[in-house]
């Protein structure tokens, strides 16, 4: 017996078998049909997917055999490898001086025949083979040996399709992890500058209140404008602490009161006297993100206030359910928006009025939307008294 030599570029070929991390791996129905084909298109009561591990042959698919592996040092496809641009074929073992006395041949299983395709990669490194085996002597036809080449073409697309599956998922697990990183320390960033604008913003107040009549113009000027800039950054890092609390929090579902939410949203932000609400079958029970009912009205409220003088704002909202989901639809005075921005609303930092708003709190009505599952558009209204509406569609939670 000879044992197959080891090829010039084995530990190279030995890095990329591991790559694709096939070894000892559970058998998978893609390659048991590609042993199966190949056995009844060549005849052979045996096929198999091999791999050349260092000191071992080990099978991916054994169609016909029940081992699983084998010493490399008797292995037929170690010796195949080393021919990786032409099919490997011993008609008859008995006469071949390699293998008459190899185990495998005079023992079980009885290799008299054998036929092996390299498995070869794109850099050119012979895996193994995809195998058909014999116990009598015999040979290929044309069609026969271009069927085994072919299918050996498609086991490796299989392990290329499995290397790429698991680049894209590890890639995708670290983008979350980093995304996660990221967001942690953004929020604790914008809480800190959040407390020391607090600070500013407080103090501003106080020295406008108490102390402007003691100023020149130029001086409640520039007292003015730190009031304002300092309202303006609490506004915006409060919005980014609400965006990122919003987008990374645990979806939970509940049954809720919509009504008794939107007039909780109203007593707790001593809204009663800015706006007014006309309620449209809004009192019922439904099950959805109560928190994220919640910062979508909230942000939907405040919005309404920031474009409509004190006492002016009237909103309209209904409920409707509708097959799957619910449909709400809400209705404000607000100042029309352009429909060339109707989408661009609701993009981070986006805003038609850099005076008086951030652009975070649309942003956050939208991403809270898409996370749970639903969708959100705008149409302006040619009613007088109602200007845009935004209509809203989140699915039913069932129980």
């Amino acid at each position: 017996m000879i044992e197959g030599p080891i090829p010039d570029n084995e530990n190279e070929r030995i890095e990329a078998l591991k790559r694709y991390q096939v070894l000892d791996t559970i058998s998978e129905k893609e390659y048991d049909d590609i042993t199966r084909i190949a056995s009844e298109i060549c005849e052979t009561p045996i096929a198999l997917v091999s791999l050349v591990d260092t000191k071992r042959q080990w099978f991916k698919s054994h169609h016909g055999l029940d081992a699983t592996e084998t010493p490399r040092n008797v292995a037929f496809c170690a010796h195949a490898i080393n021919t990786p641009d032409e099919l490997f074929i011993i008609p008859d073992t008995s006469k071949d001086e390699r293998f008459k006395d190899n185990p495998l041949s005079t023992g079980n299983p009885n290799v008299i025949f054998y036929a092996g395709a390299p498995l070869n990669t794109k850099e050119g490194f012979s895996l193994g083979t995809l195998c058909v085996i014999d116990n009598k002597p015999r040979t290929l036809t044309d069609g026969q040996k271009e069927s085994l080449k072919s299918l050996s073409s498609l086991v490796i697309s299989q392990f290329e399709t499995r290397l790429r599956n698991r680049q894209l998922s590890e890639a995708n697990n670290e983008n979350l992890r980093l995304n996660k990183q990221l967001s942690e320390f953004a929020y604790r960033l914008t809480h800190d500058i959040k407390s020391a604008i607090s600070g500013i913003k407080f103090l501003s107040e106080i020295i406008v209140e108490d102390y402007s009549d003691k100023l020149d113009n130029e001086g409640k000027t520039s007292l003015n404008l730190i009031s304002s800039n300092s309202t303006y950054l609490y506004s915006l890092v409060e919005g980014i602490l609400n965006f990122t609390t919003a987008t990374n929090k645990e979806i939970v579902y509940e049954n809720f009161n919509l009504k008794v939410v939107l007039e909780n949203i109203k007593h707790l932000n001593n809204w009663e006297n800015k706006y007014v609400i006309n309620y449209i079958d809004c009192d019922i029970s439904i099950k959805q993100s109560k928190i994220g009912f919640i910062q979508i009205f909230q942000n939907l409220l405040s919005n309404s206030i920031k474009f409509v003088e004190v006492g002016e704002s009237i909103i309209s909202i209904s409920l409707e359910i509708e097959s799957d989901f619910y449909k709400i639809s809400y209705k404000n005075n607000s100042p029309v928006i352009e429909d060339k921005y109707h989408k661009k609303v609701f993009e981070l930092f986006e805003t038609l009025d850099k005076k008086k708003g951030v652009g975070i709190g649309l942003s956050t009505i939208g991403s809270i939307i898409e996370r749970l599952g639903g969708s959100i558009k705008i149409v302006n209204l040619k009613d007088e008294n109602l200007g845009v509406e935004f209509c809203i569609k989140v699915p039913i939670i069932k129980d």
